[in-house]
This record gives structure tokens, sequence and C-alpha cells, in this order.
């Protein structure tokens, strides 16, 4: 029943910020237990997960992203964002933001969690 949609610019330019925003239905992020993911898979890559913000607002990033992503949410249009920095070509990706029920650091969570959809990001000069 829980629905998440990844919003935001599918181009980007060097050097700018990637802003997504993940629009969360169907339960809320404050709720017990819930964990709230960004992944990302680059073309003809796997999936490489980038960060995660709990239901108390904690987060985590991976070591090698983490200088240029943050993580944050808005409890009251039940929303969570990703910021990245200084992005270059090599960000080009698909990126998801997925729920999970439990606290896998530096791993994407189980397929059988709740993904969105996923929305694709270029950068490109």
């Amino acid at each position: 029943q829980v629905q998440l949609q990844e919003s935001g610019p599918g181009l980007a330019k060097p050097s700018q910020t990637l802003a997504l925003t993940c629009t969360v239905s169907g339960d809320s992020i404050t709720t017990a237990n819930n964990h709230w993911n960004w992944i990302r898979q680059p073309p003809g890559k796997g999936l490489e997960w980038m960060g995660v913000i709990s239901y108390d607002g904690s987060t985590y990033y991976s070591p090698s992203l983490k200088s240029r992503t943050f993580i944050s949410r808005d409890t009251s249009k039940n929303q969570f964002s990703l910021q990245l920095r200084s992005v270059t070509p090599e960000d080009t990706a698909v990126y998801y933001c997925v729920r999970s029920d439990e606290l896998r650091l530096g791993i994407p969570p189980r397929k059988e969690s709740d993904w969105g959809q996923g929305t694709q990001v270029t950068v490109s000069s």
C-alpha cells in the first residue's frame, strides 16, 4: 500500500548540486522502524547505496559519497530529499528512493522492500 515517488530535474550540469525529493503516501516517514533510503544505479553497473534517514531523523551515508551528500526530510509534507553536490558525469544514474524495515548500512534494501519507480538523472555539459 505504501507508494514512493521520486521527483526533480532530469538534467544537471557539472559542478552543480543535484536535488531530488521522494514523496511518500500510505505511511508516515516518522513511523517506528521505517528507514528511508536513497539508491542509485549507473548505466551498466549495479545498485549503489547512498544513504538513509531513519524514522527518528538519524542519517547515515556511504563513506564514498558522504562528503558530497545530504539527506533531509519534511515531516509536514511526508517527504525526504537528497542533495548531491559537485556532480560530474559519473553521477549519471537512475536514482531510487526505498523504504526498508531494517537498517542495513552500505547494502541496498531487499527487493521485497518498497521501491519508487526511479528517476533518470543525466549530468552533462
